[in-house]
């Protein structure tokens, strides 16, 4: 062992040297053995690069060591050799260093993994990318709002809104935009929030999408029912008064009449006037009470008591309630449910009901017109939830009144309430699902119930 020592063998291997130097020197000059003084140099020389090769092996050792790191590989070791305390200490130093720049990398994917797993997991759709649109990362939840397996750029985008990428491109740091999307089965209202940041060196922006059709759908109603509780309570309580006194005033105009025609010998046109107003009053406030008492119903609904239940049963259900409706007009009504199998958990009463105002309102859509066809549909939605659509090729809803159509109080029809399509909003709205309207000129209109 004591000849492994560093220090020794540098002494020893020095001594060889000279003592090889001075014996090639011996032989040389005496005996001209020129011949063994070459083999004794060149020895000499062989054994001065050994000695080189020995003294920078802790060189190369730490040349090893930074290289490694350089290229993050922390599997070298490195072994003393029994050369002395001091290299003994050293080979332990870059030991615990390769083992301790190891476990940092180690705690830094599974930091990485952390992190890659609650951006994924997180129900806010995320969208990282670079200024030129290349995306870095992009959530599950984004995916399934936008509805695309992968995204290598925002621009691919364009193909479902360019809107979007507009906003996507020009939303400046810490400011939000609104992007609303049209669907042929929902639509969608995008809340943006962007902030930008630098890494390593690279400008990155970091936009996060959220859909609040239901949300503002949801304040919306709420709105609306605020009003109605207030108008309704306003009106019955003016129109009530004015009915119970019409008829009162017709009463006592009925009553006396036998009496003024006993007097005068005929009624006289005065008080027959009289009674005709009053008789006028009491039916149009009898009216308006009727009217205010449809509207109510928006605030009064009560709360579902949902079930499962084949989806079929309740389709097949509501396509015999609608025959009667349908006999002596040329209309084809078709029911398909895909797969046969589906089932829906939701009160199969309430849901009935909104199904039969849809239908209705696509039997006079297409009333009169040559090939008249109703559908209504069960299948499941890219997301995998439960919908329920009814098509007719109607003359469909003009562009100007499609987004007013579910406004409590608005119609088209001359004979409408106004509250058909607001009730059946807010029958979905009660079951957290939602009611979409896809209306386009030459193209079938789809009402959407998505559970």
């Amino acid at each position: 062992m004591v000849f492994k020592r560093f220090r020794v063998v540098c002494v020893l291997r020095t001594v060889l040297l000279a003592a090889t130097l001075f014996l090639a020197l011996y032989f040389a000059v005496p005996g001209n053995l020129w011949t063994l003084a070459a083999v004794l140099a060149a020895l000499s020389l062989y054994q001065l690069y050994t000695l080189i090769r020995y003294v920078e092996r802790t060189n190369r050792d730490l040349a090893r060591f930074f290289q490694s790191i350089s290229y993050e590989d922390y599997s070298q070791g490195y072994k003393d050799e029994g050369l002395g305390g001091s290299f003994s200490e050293l080979r332990s130093v870059l030991t615990n260093v390769t083992k301790m720049l190891q476990k940092t990398r180690t705690e830094k994917e599974e930091h990485a993994q952390y992190l890659q797993t609650v951006v994924q997991h997180v129900g806010i759709g995320l969208i990282v990318f670079q200024p030129d649109g290349t995306v870095e990362l992009i959530n599950n939840a984004a995916k399934q709002l936008l509805h695309v397996a992968w995204l290598k750029s925002v621009t691919e985008l364009g193909t479902l809104s360019e809107e979007l990428v507009e906003s996507l491109f020009h939303l400046a740091p810490k400011e939000k935009a609104f992007v609303k999307i049209e669907k042929e089965k929902e639509t969608l209202v995008l809340s943006l929030y962007a902030t930008e940041f630098k890494l390593h060196g690279r400008e990155f922006k970091l936009v996060s999408l959220q859909n609040i059709h239901r949300e503002l759908e949801e304040k919306e109603m709420e709105a609306w029912q605020k009003l109605i509780r207030v108008i309704t309570h306003e009106i019955m309580n003016s129109v009530t008064p004015i009915s119970t006194l019409a008829s009162t005033i017709k009463d006592l105009a009925v009553d006396a009449s036998p009496v003024l025609a006993a007097e005068s010998g005929e009624e006289t046109e005065v008080k027959r006037d009289i009674r005709q107003a009053a008789l006028t009053i009491e039916k149009r406030s009898q009216g308006l009470l009727h009217f205010v008492d449809a509207f109510r119903s928006l605030t009064l609904l009560p709360k579902p008591k949902p079930q499962f239940f084949p989806l079929k049963e309740l389709l097949d259900r509501v396509g015999r309630l609608m025959t009667a409706h349908m006999e002596g007009k040329d209309v084809r009504f078709s029911i398909e449910v895909e797969p046969a199998t589906l089932e829906l958990n939701a009160d199969a009463e309430l849901i009935e009901q909104v199904l039969i105002n849809l239908l209705l309102n696509a039997l006079q859509a297409v009333e009169g017109r040559p090939g008249a066809e109703i559908r209504m549909k069960g299948l499941l939605n890219e997301r995998g939830r439960v919908i329920v659509q009814v098509i007719d090729n109607g003359p469909g809803i003009p562009p100007e009144n499609i987004e007013k159509i579910f406004i409590p109080f608005y119609t088209t029809k001359r004979d409408g309430s106004g509250i058909g399509l607001s009730l059946s909003r807010q029958i979905m709205r009660l079951h957290r699902g939602m009611i979409h309207a896809h209306s386009e000129p030459g193209a079938p209109t789809v009402f959407t119930l998505t559970f």
